[in-house]
């Protein structure tokens, strides 16, 4: 069942990054909130009030105020309204009432400093704290390890479903389909998690440690993409992105005052499929093929979450600071833009070094030695 809900993480941050790259492809120019301002416009109906990030010859990409991204038909610059000079995210109060409208009767929206989760009604101390405390231990990861995130610009939204029914009709309202096997997601466009209650489903569904990974793989994308780690208006190596999402799958890494020893840091399933899937056939050939492209998520999707995070793995525990700086030039580059194989390489080699041969050795020595 993980490996289905990684395949759907995989392709909604695909599908955001080839919304995002195809403004590029289109003679993009992008813009700052600041200097365009605030605008209303309408949309099939709906009133939508944000700013634009890029005008393209044939479409807009449109931030709306509840964080949304909008890949808009750029006719629809010609009605909107100009409403004020800069861009101004909604108040939590204006998050929490969208939600309420949205999800209906039966569900609650909780508060804490950086997130608004909906959830069934009485079940705020499971959820609201749990997700806050996840936030302080990503932070502190990346602090320890040179890496200085920042505040989300407006909080982090998540909706917990009461089960199975309410998830799939909620996704097909936001015009996706799903499998039955994916169990949540982050989707990089509304910048929302979007899970249900697995441990209030079935016996056979009732697993603890399921319904950890992926609240924790799905949250990790989130705050990634919220707090300076990646831009959500960039092109971000999957590898990179999937590589954190399933370290943050460990106790070690989620909740390391709890599990300190690196022991609990490891992935135990994902370090079980790179020794049966890569090890006997691993070659600096494969770091470099999956770092230059994401061709390895669409080919060999069974190798490419082990990989990711294998290699991501030995960088946070043998190179955390050239990690922190890798995360910084990947996050800084221009937006809407390409990113092509060539300065995928080039900005890895930079910061780690350009001998791949060798790279490969110590990155298997290192895995060899995991108990």
């Amino acid at each position: 069942m993980q490996r289905c809900l990684r395949r759907k993480a995989g392709w909604l941050l695909r599908w955001g990054t080839a919304i995002v790259a195809s403004l590029a492809a289109a003679g993009t120019v992008a813009a700052l909130e600041p200097e365009l301002g605030m605008f209303r416009l309408t949309i099939s109906g709906e009133s939508i009030e944000g700013s634009p990030l890029a005008i393209g010859t044939d479409t807009v990409c449109f931030l709306s105020r509840d964080g949304k991204l909008w890949n808009l038909p750029r006719s629809a610059t010609k009605a909107w309204q100009q409403i004020g000079d800069r861009f101004r995210p909604y108040a939590p109060s204006e998050f929490r009432a969208e939600l309420l409208r949205e999800l209906g009767d039966g569900y609650e929206v909780s508060g804490t400093t950086h997130y608004l989760i909906a959830h069934p009604r009485g079940q705020k101390d499971r959820w609201a704290t749990r997700f806050e405390e996840l936030y302080r231990n990503f932070v502190r990861y990346f602090r320890v390890r040179g890496f200085t995130s920042q505040t989300p610009p407006y909080p982090l939204v998540g909706i917990v479903c009461r089960n199975r029914d309410e998830f799939r009709r909620i996704t097909q309202q936001s015009g996706q389909t799903v499998s039955e096997n994916v169990l949540g997601y982050y989707d990089r466009l509304s910048n929302r998690i979007l899970i249900y209650d697995i441990a209030a489903t079935s016996e056979a569904m009732r697993v603890a440690s399921t319904d950890d990974a992926v609240i924790y793989h799905e949250a990790t994308h989130q705050m990634a993409f919220n707090t300076g780690l990646h831009e959500r208006t960039g092109e971000t190596p999957l590898w990179l992105a999937e590589g954190l999402a399933t370290l943050f799958e460990a106790p070690g890494i989620y909740d390391a005052s709890a599990h300190p020893s690196l022991i609990d840091r490891i992935n135990r399933g994902r370090l079980a499929e790179f020794r049966s899937r890569l090890r006997k056939r691993h070659t600096e050939e494969v770091i470099r093929y999956t770092i230059g492209s994401d061709a390895i998520f669409r080919d060999h999707v069974e190798l490419a979450y082990p990989e990711s995070w294998a290699l991501v793995f030995y960088l946070t525990e043998k190179h955390p600071r050239e990690f922190a700086r890798y995360l910084r030039v990947t996050a800084s580059r221009p937006a809407f833009g390409k990113y092509r194989a060539t300065d995928r390489l080039r900005d890895f080699l930079q910061c780690f070094g350009g001998d791949w041969k060798m790279l490969n050795a110590r990155f298997l020595r290192f895995i060899d030695s995991l108990p």
